[in-house]
């Protein structure tokens, strides 16, 4: 099955451990020497004070996702890991 990033980002992305909506996938990361896909990226739901920060992000590591339907992403994250309090990283490591 063919997709374009644009219809990507038209879909959910959920946890399959737990069921966790995660949010919608918005962006990809792009490993510039073999040109294979590492990971996408779905935006952190904003807390309180939004308007005076920038949102965090999950990051999930393309190992971790085990399908990607018509409307869903599923993933398979069992936890996730701060890292310099910027970006939230879903571990690869079980």
């Amino acid at each position: 099955m063919l997709t374009k990033t644009s219809e990507l980002r038209e879909r959910e992305v959920v946890n399959v451990i737990d069921g966790k909506r995660l949010g919608l996938a918005s962006d990809l990361e792009i490993d510039m020497e073999t040109g294979r896909i590492t990971a996408i990226v779905i935006p952190k739901p904003p807390k309180f004070l939004w308007l005076f920060g920038k949102t965090e992000d999950y990051v999930v590591p393309w190992e971790r996702i085990r399908r990607i339907g018509v409307d869903v992403i599923l993933v398979e994250v069992p936890d996730y890991v701060a890292e310099n309090n910027k970006v939230i990283t879903l571990s690869s490591g079980v």
